[in-house]
């Protein structure tokens, strides 16, 4: 279509043909002319205004992650778009492809340091994949349709667009773009040789999935695989739900606080396969699973992004391959015969549920509330499709190591750690999938970031159940302060309001927990106020603040550290 249209006019008009149909805001009058093209559109893109800007892009990221589409993000300028930037870093850490618009001043005041002015580039240039300004209307459709193309190409991510005032009034008469066509590279037949002969030499293999860009399919097509081979199957740092955790073959996740003894497998294997991660940090544990540059495993590293392979890691084989081409390779590739690691699968299966068993840090102490309990309390009343967000802390441990993930996709959380993510992860689950159950695993710090995002769900008729764990302080940076500093306590301690009453004031239900026993009939009167009233609904769980980690209590760090 080509005819006289408005910069704001074209720009919606590109979101439609791109496939848009939710965008996540807060609204500014830097960018008025595009939220009034929108009202014309708003029986076919729905609006989703928010609290806070990093709810915007928060929002946008768990979108992409639920969806596979691409997540849209509206901001005003300057302060907007820094309340915005930890979303677009998350993002980018995640690997997730989200478009982010910010309404920039006028061309007529640029560069005069004009109020709230920002040169984008430069801010977003390093955590973004690509950041632009359309200072002509006639190059909007050109400009959309790379961001598209470049946020979901290769290893996806952030793209950043700035929209000046004064474009978005600006007229032109050009076509329309087409719609993106993600890209992605695939095996050769001779990287698939290599590896089929790797495997057939190996004694000790291992196969570590994570990363984005999986689908239904690609999941089915891996497991087929594991299957097949009898292989032992990890899931990286927060892409636990990339291999139904209730299969025999899954053996635990590689991430903060690993099972010991699956970081010793990951060490003595002979063959790392790791299909989709980044090898990042925390998925190897501080670089010290994997040697750096050359492991002492075979590594055969699988990736999207080309710039990845051989980065921190030399790989043995290197395969530049998005997740559904390589895992539909995977499924036809003739299993090793009688594989000589047949039975570890078993005895690592063993380990995996071994460490999921009642927690140390109960020998230590008794408190009124058992947080195992209340995770086995939550695996027998939720559907097995349920998603779980959460934020950064101590308290996502309980997720992480006790919750079992189900099939694709049911678990939503920042690897960049990211506190004050789960919340709006949360809502943006339940707009995106409003039949499914949703649940939040939130620190009383974390929720404290973005819980006004409630808000925003009761508006919307979205409605999670939010769980959080107040204990009083920051607890991830006490546990740290104690092993460091101990006794030297500064700056961790928290007062909170109550939770409960807060809930209630956005038209939740709140109620407030501090024995195991109570824990189960308020979960039930929780998950019916969210399918009856379709809002949201929180439960503060107070916990004993002596109960740091599943392994340790807070005196029993400090006493180890005093005694160095």
């Amino acid at each position: 279509m080509s005819h006289l249209r408005t910069g704001a006019r074209l720009l919606v008009d590109q979101l439609l043909l791109q496939g848009v149909n939710h965008a996540f805001c807060v609204p500014g009058e830097s960018y008025l002319a595009v939220l009034d093209a929108l009202y014309d559109a708003r029986d076919r893109i729905k609006l989703v205004v928010n609290r806070h800007e990093s709810g915007s892009t928060f929002m946008a990221d768990a979108y992409a992650k639920l969806t596979g589409q691409p997540g849209v993000a509206f901001v005003t300028r300057g302060p907007g778009a820094t309340n915005a930037s930890i979303g677009v870093h998350t993002a980018f850490q995640d690997s997730t492809p989200i478009v982010l618009f910010i309404g920039q001043v006028g061309s007529d005041f640029a560069e005069r340091e004009a109020f709230q002015e920002i040169d984008y580039r430069r801010m977003f240039g390093q955590m973004a994949k690509w950041v632009a300004q359309i200072d002509r209307a006639d190059r909007i459709p050109e400009f959309v349709a790379r961001a598209f193309q470049t946020a979901t190409s290769g290893r996806p991510g952030p793209v950043v667009l700035a929209l000046p005032e004064d474009m978005q009034t600006q007229t032109a008469e050009v076509a329309d773009a087409a719609c993106h066509q993600p890209v992605q590279a695939a095996p050769s037949d001779t990287q698939m040789a290599a590896l089929r002969q790797l495997l057939g030499a190996a004694q000790r293999p291992l196969v570590l999935l994570g990363g984005p860009g999986w689908t239904p399919a690609a999941c089915d097509n891996l497991r087929r695989f594991a299957e097949a081979n009898r292989l032992p199957v990890a899931c990286a740092f927060r892409y636990q739900d990339l291999f139904d955790n209730r299969h025999p073959n899954y053996v635990g996740d590689i991430g903060i606080a690993i099972n010991p003894k699956l970081a010793q497998r990951i060490k003595d294997a002979d063959l790392v396969i790791a299909i989709g991660p980044r090898l990042g940090e925390m998925t190897t544990g501080g670089y010290t699973l994997l040697e750096a540059p050359q492991p002492k495993q075979a590594l055969v590293h699988v990736h999207q992004g080309i710039e990845e392979l051989g980065r921190v890691y030399q790989p043995k084989l290197a395969i530049c391959s998005g997740m559904p081409q390589f895992a539909a390779r995977l499924a036809m590739m003739v299993p090793i015969e009688n594989p000589p690691w047949a039975e570890t699968v078993a005895q690592a299966r063993a380990e995996y549920e071994a460490w999921q068993a009642r927690p140390p840090v109960y020998s230590q102490l008794v408190p009124k509330l058992d947080l195992w309990q209340i995770v086995e309390s939550l695996k027998r009343a939720l559907p097995e499709d349920a998603i779980v967000t959460n934020g950064a802390g101590n308290f996502a441990t309980w997720a992480h190591r006790f919750w079992r993930y189900g099939p694709m996709r049911t678990q939503l959380a920042p690897t960049a750690g990211s506190m004050g993510y789960g919340v709006p992860a949360a809502v943006a689950a339940k707009i995106a999938a409003p039949e499914r159950t949703v649940v939040c695993f939130a620190g009383d710090g974390d929720f404290l970031m973005t819980g006004q995002e409630l808000a925003t769900a009761a508006q919307y008729r979205a409605a999670p159940l939010v769980l959080v764990f107040n204990n009083g302080m920051y607890g991830t940076i006490r546990m740290h302060q104690e092993r460091e500093f101990p006794a030297r306590v500064h700056g961790t301690a928290l007062g909170s309001p109550h939770f409960a009453l807060l809930a209630q004031a956005y038209g939740g239900f709140g109620a407030v927990v501090e024995t195991t026993d109570a824990f189960a009939p308020a979960l039930d009167k929780a998950l019916a106020y969210t399918r009856e009233k379709r809002l949201p609904a929180l439960i503060e769980l107070r916990c004993d603040p002596e109960v740091i980690t599943p392994n340790a209590t807070i005196s029993a760090i400090r006493s180890t550290a005093q005694l160095r």
